[in-house]
């Protein structure tokens, strides 16, 4: 069995993105659900990476809960979920999802309404079960596109994270899991193709009535 290293509960990646600059940081399970932990970064979003683990952030739910039916309403932060299996299983495009997934949650704007209560703009964790494979793949995946100047290539982006997350090199060869690097350099790809052509598509006729 491979040894577990400790590390932070919550690691500070990246500052100065989104219209916010806001923060990226990478946790795990710990972190995620440790909402004085959250408040005390000034995290107002999370972004769950993993499939097999949901958190439960609705303290004063809209909906109560009912035989057969959950409690539901608006958490305490905001959580998006992309839903990645630590290795082999996900369709590749997963992970270019999860990059359109955390550049909104980055950028989403709330609307001025009742139905929309928490529309504080914070700081933004990644997370996955551990912290250290799917969170990874995703958030250096985002730096690499975003940043291409600071990270041209992806393994830069690798490198930087596993730094901030304090990742022993005893375990990169699985932080992130090989088939998540392949996986984001598609992504990658794919992003740039798409930005390339957003840059040369021709304007899109105005809608006028019949």
């Amino acid at each position: 069995m491979a040894p577990i290293f400790q590390r932070p509960a919550l690691s500070l990646i990246s500052e100065g993105h989104g219209p916010d600059r806001a923060s990226l940081f990478i946790g795990g399970t710990e972190a995620a659900r440790d909402l004085a932990a959250l408040d005390a970064a000034g995290i107002s979003t999370v972004v769950n990476c993993a499939v097999n683990l949901d958190i439960n952030y609705v303290r004063d739910p809209a909906f109560a809960a009912a035989p057969g039916k959950c409690a539901a309403g608006p958490g305490a932060v905001r959580s998006y979920k992309i839903g990645l299996i630590d290795g082999d299983g996900n369709p590749r495009q997963m992970l270019l999802a999860g990059y359109y997934i955390l550049d909104g949650a980055l950028t989403q704007t709330m609307p001025d309404k009742a139905s929309y209560p928490h529309r504080t703009r914070g700081h933004v964790l990644v997370h996955c079960r551990g912290g250290r494979s799917r969170s990874v793949a995703l958030v250096a995946l985002y730096l690499h596109c975003q940043e291409p100047e600071r990270y041209p290539r992806l393994d830069d982006a690798i490198a930087h994270v596993r730094r901030r997350r304090e990742l022993r090199e005893e375990e990169w060869h699985e932080t992130p899991k090989p088939v998540l690097v392949e996986a984001a350099r598609y992504a990658a790809a794919a992003i740039r193709l798409l930005d390339e052509t957003s840059l040369h598509a021709p304007a899109e006729p105005e809608c006028r009535p019949a």
